[in-house]
Order: C-alpha cells, then sequence, then structure tokens
C-alpha cells in the first residue's frame, strides 16, 4: 500500500522546485521545426538539384489523443527505454489508456493500465506492468519544453531510479531565468550547456528533474497539443475531469 501511495511522486520534486522562484512564467512555445525540400536553381541546359533535409536517427511514434496527435522521436542511446516503449507500442498496450494525471506548468503522465476502464473519479497512477527499467540517465537529454521522460517511484524505495515499465510523461514546463538554472546547477553534477540554458529560457521545460528521471524522447510535432492536454480541467490528484484517452503507434 505504501508503494502504491508513493508511486509517479513527480509532484514532490514540482513543488521543490517551485518554491525556489518567486515568479513563474508561462512556457513560450516555438512551432516544432519540420523537413524542408529545397531545389537548385540552375540554367535549362542543366537537371536540377534536389536537396532534403537529412532526417535525424530516431524511432519516431505517434501519440493519437482526443485533443490531437503528437509525433515523439525516440533516442538511439537510450535503448533500454526506446525498446520497451516500441514493445509496448507494437502489443497496443497504451491504446484507450488516458492521461491520467496532468499539472499545468509541470508535465502530462499517461500510461497507467489500470485507466483503461477507469471509472469517473477513481483516483490512478499506481498501476504497473511488473518490472523496471535500469536508469539511462545521459546529461545531453534533458527535461525541455516537450521531452519524453519515464515516471519512477521515489528515491527512498528506489534508489537506484529505476524507472517504471510503463509509465511515462511529456513535459510542458515553464521558462526560467539564468539564476534559477545556477541555482539548479548547485544541486547537479553536471553544467547546463548554453544550447540547454537558452532553451530552458525561451521554450521552458523542467530542469529541477534532470538526471533523477530518464528523458528518451522528444516532441517533433504536436507541442500545442501538450500544451491543450495541460490546460484542462483536473480533479484533485490532478486527474482530468473529462478522459484524454491515447492510441500509440510505432511510425514506419
Amino acid at each position: 500500500m505504501n508503494k502504491m501511495k508513493t508511486l509517479f511522486t513527480l509532484a514532490l520534486v514540482c513543488f521543490f522546485a517551485v518554491n525556489l522562484h518567486a515568479q513563474v512564467k508561462k512556457p513560450v512555445v516555438k512551432k516544432a521545426p519540420t523537413t524542408k525540400t529545397t531545389v537548385k536553381k540552375t540554367t535549362a541546359k542543366t537537371t536540377p538539384v534536389v536537396k532534403t533535409a537529412v532526417k535525424i536517427p530516431g524511432t519516431r511514434v505517434k501519440i493519437t489523443t482526443d485533443s490531437g496527435v503528437i509525433i515523439i522521436r525516440l533516442y538511439d542511446k537510450t535503448p533500454l527505454h526506446r525498446d520497451n516503449f516500441i514493445k509496448l507500442a507494437n502489443e497496443h498496450f497504451f491504446d484507450s489508456l488516458l492521461f491520467h494525471r496532468v499539472m499545468y506548468q509541470f508535465m502530462i503522465q499517461g500510461g497507467d493500465p489500470n485507466s483503461k476502464n477507469a471509472q469517473p473519479g477513481q483516483m490512478l497512477g499506481t498501476g504497473d506492468i511488473g518490472y523496471t527499467i535500469p536508469s539511462e540517465f545521459n546529461p545531453g537529454f534533458y527535461h525541455k519544453k516537450g521531452a519524453l521522460a519515464a515516471a519512477r517511484t521515489p528515491d527512498h524505495v528506489n534508489p537506484e531510479k529505476a524507472s517504471s515499465g510503463c509509465q511515462f510523461y511529456i513535459v510542458q514546463g515553464r521558462t526560467w531565468t539564468d539564476i534559477d538554472l545556477n541555482n539548479i546547477e548547485m544541486q547537479r553534477p553536471t553544467k547546463y550547456t548554453p544550447e540547454q540554458r537558452n532553451a530552458y529560457k525561451t521554450i521552458g521545460g523542467y530542469p529541477p528533474l534532470d538526471m533523477n528521471y530518464t528523458v528518451f524522447g522528444e516532441v517533433e510535432s504536436g507541442l500545442q497539443v501538450v500544451d491543450k492536454i495541460a490546460s484542462v480541467r483536473t480533479a484533485p490528484g490532478d486527474r482530468p475531469i473529462s478522459d484524454v484517452r491515447m492510441k500509440i503507434e510505432v511510425m514506419k
């Protein structure tokens, strides 16, 4: 029962981080980059040369929700999490599950198998699949807006910080200042790069979670859908009053 009460307590980290700062700003949303095809200008006697942008490596998954579609790229450098997510998607494990925990300017969480047939008002978040995944922390993968990460049980019962085998979250977050990031760096083993600092100061995210929860992918399109889901009305326990269901499929 204690494990069930403490499962996936990301909110504790959220509350600690918010107390560090006096002012909360709404995140600035930037459109996800798109792949463009450009045609080199030539004379009439030459054959046009078509240049296509190189696709970034990684498996894409499509999350279809009641609020729209989110496309996520899974990182190849987190193979344990990547392969497990692909396996569950191919088995249709996620289909009809809910985003059962939503916190504005923080994250949207799903993957609880108990949410598929949950009754209105039923408390969710304790469902599991029976195994965990070893953490795959990477300083280059951080909790910027749109990051896909694995939920987990808290440190006192999970000192290895192993990830849930099925529950995940997508970061919405908010913007942060250099002073905010300096304070957070004092508690981390590594420093933020200029690129990471710029991301947190412009598009936003949730840096207090860095190197504590495994980030294994990022949104390539559909950040506006994340914003929409994060803004829905919720009941006590942060469950949306109106169900937000999902379907996840691997893109070929």
